[in-house]
């Protein structure tokens, strides 16, 4: 499993956000469409259908954000020290973020959750939406293109590859 930008590719599988487990909202991408996962959201979305994605509530890195993210980590030991077996992470449920997708049938949002626990970098932010963006701009571009991140996700063993080559990712499959 390895995070590339906003997708989070599991062996073949193709994820907007983090892959989703158990209720949790999601969204796979498959070479028939947008699949819908998790309590409160569904159905399928064909990619004949839909004519613009975008991706909206994406976290950017800061250093703000990054402090933030150190300290409710530090907090939560603290806590964790003190009251064993206690609350539990004061952080609660990951971030989320919102697929926008619109299709000849009117706009939908679809949630799935933030893969990044600080943030995406800008170039990563940018370059997913340019994908996104890419994979509606027919059905031979969007097979290819999902093709080619199935394939990476097939072959790369080890977990999240580092940004620099995330973003080269990112850029090739953009095309």
């Amino acid at each position: 499993m390895a995070m590339v930008g906003l997708f989070w590719i599991a062996e073949g599988d193709v994820y907007v956000g983090a892959k989703p487990t158990g209720p949790g909202p999601g969204v796979r991408l498959t070479p028939e469409g947008l699949v819908a996962l998790g309590d409160g959201q569904s159905g399928m979305y064909l990619w004949e259908d839909v004519h613009a994605l975008t991706m909206a509530d994406v976290p950017v890195k800061s250093l703000k954000r990054h402090i933030g993210a150190v300290t409710e980590m530090a907090l939560d030991t603290v806590v964790n020290l003190a009251m064993p077996g206690g609350p539990g992470p004061a952080g609660g449920a990951p971030a989320m973020m919102t697929l926008r997708v619109a299709s000849h049938d009117g706009d939908s949002e679809l949630s799935a959750y933030v893969a990044a626990a600080v943030g995406y970098s800008q170039a990563e932010a940018d370059l997913s939406q340019a994908l996104l963006a890419r994979l509606t701009e027919g059905a031979a571009t969007m097979v290819t293109t999902l093709a080619a991140m199935s394939e990476w996700g097939r072959a790369w063993e080890g977990g999240s590859p580092r940004g620099a080559l995330r973003e080269e990712l990112l850029r090739r499959w953009v095309g």
